[in-house]
């Protein structure tokens, strides 16, 4: 923990980090116990710096809102609920706050952006009030805002958006996953705003009324998780591509993808990709492409852009 700074105005400032994530295989199937791989996206990262203020109020100031928490719409609930939960874990007087949070984390696109702010306030009051917050205290505080922010939550964005490798999730426990060559993803933005709570809520909509299939196509996304770990492994870059193909199906089988997305998928796999994929809750959001090489991933992201992608990123996971 790094010790509090002092601003030019006197005042105590903490501060705190986190980057984005992207789910690669396992969405929507993790709800119901099976595995899920996450992989960060440390080109998407954020910073939060939590100032002290003489006056006990709460101000925020963001891309979304700049004013007092009081009157912070709905949507920044759960950065208010970080804010509280990480305060309850110190041992410090009642105290003031400005919360600045400079994000460069795409807002409602599957990518972990309320976990992140949540990790990054936590971590920016710990380094403020100088109180050690561990791991799990970290995670307990993104746990209180994505119940806010999503309804039910698998933990899985809180565990991603803190884990500088990739992960395998499952009920709640976190292993690292081994890769045993760099791997370079093209992440593309659909322009449309997703949902999880609302695509989760449809999964389970459908499940009660086909179980049997629904079943089976989150038993298989679950043994696709398996499956790739070897795959990790190996580096094997054309098997991965085969298993993000495969998932994408069984999740637009799952009636979460969506026109838009489908096109982009297309478009990928056209382009070269090894293979290509919804990321995240669906029904808008960003699709995530395995380029076959880093060369490559370049000309993958013009060809996404010209397929309609609003933006663009590329991130590689290195090699443990």
């Amino acid at each position: 923990m790094n010790p509090a700074r002092t601003s030019v105005h006197g005042a105590r400032t903490g501060i705190g980090r986190a980057h984005a994530k992207s789910i690669l295989l396992g969405e929507h199937a993790v709800v119901y116990g099976t595995p899920a791989i996450a992989v960060p996206l440390h080109a998407l990262d954020l910073t939060v710096r939590v100032t002290e203020r003489a006056d006990e109020q709460l101000h925020l100031r963001s891309a979304l809102f700049t004013g007092s928490a009081a009157d912070a719409p709905q949507r920044l609930h759960p950065l208010v609920t970080a804010i509280h939960a990480a305060l309850a874990l110190t041992t410090s007087a009642p105290i003031g706050l400005d919360v600045e949070i400079d994000s460069a984390i795409p807002f409602e696109r599957g990518l972990g952006s309320s976990a992140a702010v949540a990790a990054g306030i936590a971590r920016a009051i710990g380094d403020l009030t100088e109180t050690p917050l561990d791991p799990e205290a970290v995670h307990d505080v993104v746990m209180a805002a994505e119940t806010i922010a999503h309804g039910r939550s698998s933990g899985l964005d809180g565990r991603a958006v803190a884990s500088d490798v990739p992960i395998r999730f499952r009920g709640g426990e976190v292993t690292p996953v081994p890769v045993g060559a760099p791997l370079t993803f093209v992440l593309a933005d659909s322009g449309h705003e997703g949902s999880t709570a609302e695509a989760v809520g449809a999964v389970r909509e459908l499940r009660e009324t086909f179980p049997s299939r629904v079943d089976g196509i989150i038993g298989r996304l679950g043994g696709i998780v398996e499956e790739s770990l070897d795959r990790f492994a190996a580096g094997d870059v054309p098997a991965l591509g085969a298993l993000m193909d495969e998932a994408h199906s069984l999740l637009t089988e799952l009636e979460v993808s969506d026109a838009t997305l489908d096109r982009l998928v297309a478009a990928a796999r056209g382009a070269g990709a090894a293979g290509a994929k919804l990321t995240g809750g669906g029904r808008g959001g960003c699709v995530l492409a395995l380029a076959p090489d880093a060369a490559r991933a370049a000309d993958l992201e013009t060809m996404l852009r010209d397929a309609g992608a609003t933006r663009t990123w590329q991130t590689t996971v290195e090699t443990a």
